[in-house]
């Protein structure tokens, strides 16, 4: 069956992006329940970023605070400034994961399969932090895979992390969907190297079926279409 549209009409309609984006990481968790070999488990992991409103006690709050460091009457403890203040976003990403554990030795993570959502690809700020977590995950050595199915917005986070490490993308690894499976492996005295499999997608078409490497020789294949699908057909989406 075809990977769906989600994030625009007619599918848009009637069901909200997250929909399958919440409910896919546990499919993935059930197909892998009966490809990883003895001595590996897989979990789901969905957090969703915070949203807030900043009321009036908050800014009051903030406000004595701030207050704080321009009086010293006595009632409070003096505070030294800042040396300098600056709006930043310190805001958390949106994750929708799979991870998958070596229990036989102390539950070491060995990969992570992370689906992309909007708001992994929406500021550049959001991008970056995106990549800096696949990157301290590659440098852990554990295998990540990257599936992107979110066509409204056309960013490619995959091309980014190429010209980051120094490789310029050429025109067959610009698909704005894609799933890729990325492996890092250390070598003595010599620069790291870093293995893809890279698979576009689009619209229309069948979901790739992705290698998942639990050590430096061991690795299953993951078929993202049947756990897509079953998502699709639980949530009545055609």
């Amino acid at each position: 069956m075809p990977l769906r549209d989600r994030f625009h009409p007619p599918v848009s309609d009637k069901h909200s992006w997250d929909e399958v984006h919440g409910g896919w990481p546990m499919m993935i968790v059930r197909d892998l329940f009966d490809i990883l070999p003895a001595g590996y488990t897989a979990s789901p992991n969905v957090h969703l970023g915070p949203m807030f409103e900043v009321d009036v006690s908050t800014f009051e709050e903030d406000k004595a605070a701030r207050d704080a460091f321009d009086r010293d009457d006595g009632a409070v403890a003096t505070a030294p400034r800042p040396t300098l203040t600056l709006e930043t976003d310190l805001s958390e990403s949106d994750e929708y994961e799979v991870r998958i554990f070596d229990e036989e030795r102390g539950r070491r993570l060995v990969a992570a399969i992370e689906l992309v959502s909007p708001s992994n690809k929406d500021r550049p700020e959001s991008r970056r932090a995106f990549l800096a977590k696949v990157e301290a995950l590659l440098n852990r050595e554990v295998c990540v895979a990257i599936v992107d199915v979110v066509s409204a917005r056309q960013f490619n986070l995959y091309a980014e992390l190429l010209e980051r490490h120094g490789h310029e993308p050429g025109a067959d690894q610009l698909s704005p969907l894609y799933a890729v499976t990325l492996r890092g492996r250390k070598r003595a005295a010599k620069p790291s190297l870093l293995d893809i499999w890279l698979y576009p997608m689009a619209i229309g078409d069948p979901l790739p079926t992705l290698p998942i490497w639990l050590s430096a020789d061991e690795r299953v294949l993951l078929p993202l279409e049947s756990s897509y699908e079953e998502t699709c057909r639980l949530l009545h989406i055609r």
